[in-house]
């Protein structure tokens, strides 16, 4: 069986899982360092307008996320699932399916970036002065996004069929890169943040090609000609698996938009004007970035020890990794508290130098609206779990609590009640507070059935 030859049923789970997230935070990490080194070179060198034009981009790079998650966790999920049920075929169909439908849809996002650049650069929040640094670096950026979506979904199969290594191997090599070039292309070519972008998409081609390169070495399955091809069928059922993750991203993009628009408008009617709460929210968001990037990858590391085990009813397992999931999930947010806390001004201006309104702004910010981060994980964990164990629509319902349910509405009626930019400050912290109640219900509930099935598999035996 199956089952007795991955390790993944057997091994022990703090093995695993040092095993799986270790590589997936690292890969994450180094996902989240395109951004920040960009954001920290284009600060010493353009200035506090070239950041904000970074931050009015990104949700760009957020909707290519939430693509290559739809993509990349639906499938890793399934894989997982089916050779936890001993079908190794199935498993090859759904990885053939994927690669088709990754490529399709990095050629699509991408033309739809170049045909509507300005419009949508303007609906993310640019102002005037920021409008003409936001389109440089954005219409060079848009050409990697094909390689980055499917590095990504590259790197969740290749984490899934058991080589985590590998798959942080392919997203390390593009960020040393991009780091390397950055500095010589802003600094010494004098090329701006044109220079960041190119840069950026060197990196994510170089990944992209180690990426794909593993579609020809699986270890568990055999990938036949005929099961690289399109197929509807199995595009919605990946879809339907990588719908939570993925629309967590669109959520955070949601919110980029709406929070942009926010300070920008608040921002003028107090003494900060525009473009100093603009810069400072998309230092503060790519900071805290950094803390999401190792809490997904934690996430994503339990993802296939989660489906295997699931797929195979070995439920003791299955709970048993999610709660050493939240045990490190909660230690490290412990510590990017206390960082985001005790430590604003020094992370600050690690991303350039500023006027005292833009720190005095700036440290509001990320005290205020990251007071609860130490909560962030739990929802974050717990709905790619739901994913996992193939209920994806549970799932679905955690990934939208935080961000549409509860951290949009805030986001528009606190400034009304708070008279003004606070509101936009505190709307965080109340979003994040809520969630995590929401989501502490679902897997309270989720427990308790795995128990009874547990029970149910001792008493047939």
């Amino acid at each position: 069986m199956e089952q007795t030859k991955n390790p993944l049923g057997y091994e022990k789970l703090g093995v695993l899982l040092r095993k799986f997230a270790v590589p997936s935070i690292i890969a994450m990490l180094v996902s989240s360092l395109y951004n920040i080194v960009d954001q920290i070179f284009i600060g010493q060198g353009v200035g506090y307008l070239g950041n904000a034009a970074t931050n009015v981009s990104y949700p760009l790079v957020t909707i290519c996320l939430a693509i290559a998650l739809l993509i990349g966790i639906g499938t890793s999920s399934r894989f997982s699932l089916y050779l936890g049920a001993g079908r190794p075929d199935k498993a090859a169909k759904v990885a053939g399916n994927s690669i088709c439908l990754m490529v399709l849809c990095g050629v699509i996002y991408m033309a739809l970036i170049l045909i509507f650049l300005r419009p949508l650069l303007r609906a993310f929040g640019a102002t005037d002065d920021v409008m003409p640094y936001a389109e440089s670096y954005t219409a060079i950026t848009a050409i990697g996004i094909p390689f980055l979506i499917m590095t990504n979904v590259m790197s969740n199969m290749i984490r899934a069929d058991g080589s985590p290594n590998y798959s942080m191997i392919c997203m390390l090599i593009g960020a040393v890169i991009n780091t390397i070039l950055d500095p010589i292309f802003i600094f010494c070519f004098g090329m701006g943040v044109a220079g960041a972008a190119w840069a950026t998409i060197i990196g994510q081609f170089v990944s992209c090609i180690i990426a794909v390169r593993y579609a020809f070495h699986f270890k568990h399955i055999k990938l036949q000609r005929g099961d690289i091809k399109l197929s509807l069928h199995e595009s919605a059922r990946t879809a339907t698996l990588g719908m939570s993750s993925s629309l967590n991203q669109v959520a955070i993009t949601l919110v980029q938009i709406v929070l942009n628009n926010s300070l920008t408008y608040y921002g003028a009617l107090s003494s900060y004007g525009t473009d100093i709460p603009l810069a400072a929210c998309g230092i503060v968001m790519k900071t805290n970035a950094i803390l999401l990037a190792i809490v997904i990858g934690i996430s994503q590391g339990t993802q296939p020890i989660v489906g295997f085990n699931y797929g195979a009813k070995q439920y003791d397992r299955v709970r048993k990794i999610y709660r050493l999931a939240i045990i490190c999930n909660l230690a490290i947010s412990f510590v990017g508290w206390c960082m985001f806390q005790f430590c604003p001004r020094q992370i600050l201006s690690i991303f350039g130098t500023g006027d005292a309104q833009y720190f005095e702004f700036s440290i509001r910010f990320m005290r205020i609206f990251l007071f609860m981060a130490l909560l962030n994980g739990v929802q974050l964990i717990s709905s790619n779990f739901f994913s996992a164990i193939g209920k994806p629509l549970k799932g679905l319902l955690l990934s939208m609590t935080r961000q549409v349910f509860f951290l949009i509405p805030l986001i528009l009626l606190l400034p009304l009640v708070m008279g003004g930019i606070d509101g936009v400050l505190y709307s965080g912290p109340t979003a994040d507070f809520i969630a995590f109640v929401v989501t502490a219900i679902f897997i309270i509930h989720e427990m308790r059935i795995m128990k009874r099935l547990e029970a149910q598999q001792t008493l047939s035996k």
